[in-house]
């Protein structure tokens, strides 16, 4: 396998920039998720990698060597797409075999790699079929077989779970998990999807615009975001973020609200400052039902009245007026709560953030 190195990698189509000068180390045998909005140039970036795009500048090393200039068939590197690909009149066995067929492989050889692919994603019994004959989820691991075969020093994924149904990519997660465990290789994965990247990642790499906002690992992005949009792009529901004044020791919220300056950050900012208050929603919780995780004087109660609920099972979404503005608060234990009933809502201020209203930053550090 191999380490990716990319350096101030540019991409521009005319003069319009798409990719703005990144910079990433992937380190060899990681799997890395390159996740953020539609048109942040995530899946450009993996096209680079591919050799499938043109660079306009900058540098693309895979292993020792600088790849900028080579066609994708000598970059050894293999991708796996959204459409799957496969040539529908060529069996399982075929379509996962037809590379090394172009590249000479002796028959031989290329009959023990589909076999050793086959076992891997446990296609041993569909090998005789073609794709029409083979569900979308049976189609996604004939695809990823055709890339195991090739024994690719880096596996490149540009959305491949997008087409199949929720109950399916929750299966393929798990398959695409137990892939990386047994073929222990470099893997760059592009999605939109935030659960793929958080269950899937070693690291995953938030982009915007072009530019990298954050790389960390699940834990770091979700409990230590950078920015301000990455807190507000990772995590389900997302974390609610309220503009703020400094004054007095309190966050003062447009509407009228009030809460303490979080004690985390009262050596961070001085009365005056505008601020982003953000505090997740498992963070916010109806009096007794959740759980907090810093000390009791850091809980701040307040009654708010509930406009509307969403159960989930085994906990409820609550959203909560609070200055004007919906809160999202999650309850677990649910008790049946309804629009316009007053609830006192604990906020568990040590887990608290607070960006700079002005450049997005995180002030924690």
């Amino acid at each position: 396998m191999a380490t990716v190195t990319l350096k101030n990698l540019t991409k521009n189509y005319g003069n319009v920039g798409v990719v703005h000068g990144i910079d990433l180390d992937v380190a060899d045998r990681e799997f890395i998720s390159l996740v953020g909005p539609s048109g942040c140039g995530k899946s450009t970036t993996l096209r680079m990698i591919a050799g499938l795009e043109e660079i306009s500048g900058g540098e693309i090393r895979i292993g020792d060597r600088v790849v900028n200039d080579l066609p994708p068939r000598s970059r050894n590197i293999a991708m796996v797409f959204q459409s799957y690909a496969l040539y529908p009149h060529m069996t399982v066995r075929e379509n996962m075999g037809f590379s090394l067929k172009i590249a000479g492989r002796p028959a031989d050889d290329i009959d023990r790699r589909v076999k050793e692919a086959a076992a891997i994603l446990d296609l041993n019994h569909l090998l005789e079929r073609r794709p029409s004959q083979l569900s979308g989820g049976q189609r996604q691991r004939v695809a990823m077989g055709r890339a195991i075969v090739r024994s690719p020093d880096v596996f490149l994924f540009d959305e491949p779970l997008s087409n199949l149904d929720a109950k399916l990519r929750t299966q393929m997660r798990t398959e695409i998990k137990r892939l990386h465990a047994k073929v222990n290789a470099t893997v760059i994965y592009v999605t939109h999807d935030q659960v793929e990247a958080m269950t899937l990642s070693d690291r995953i790499v938030i982009m915007r615009d072009g530019h990298i906002e954050q790389v960390g690992t699940p834990e770091d992005v979700f409990r230590r975001p950078a920015t301000r949009f990455v807190a507000g792009f990772i995590g389900s529901p997302p974390m609610n973020l309220r503009e703020a004044t400094v004054a007095d020791g309190a966050l003062a919220f447009d509407g009228g609200g009030k809460l303490p300056l979080p004690r985390q950050f009262r050596d961070k900012v001085v009365a005056g400052d505008k601020v982003v208050f953000g505090l997740r929603p498992d963070d916010l919780y109806p009096r007794g039902h959740g759980i907090h995780s810093g000390e009791a004087s850091d809980v701040h109660d307040l009654d708010l009245t509930v406009t509307i609920t969403e159960p989930l099972g085994n906990e409820t979404l609550v959203f909560a007026d609070f200055a004007g503005q919906d809160l999202v608060a999650r309850m677990l234990n649910p008790k049946p709560l309804k629009a316009g009933e007053r609830v006192p809502m604990s906020f568990d201020l040590s887990q608290a953030h607070l960006f700079s209203a002005a450049t997005g930053q995180s002030l924690r550090a």
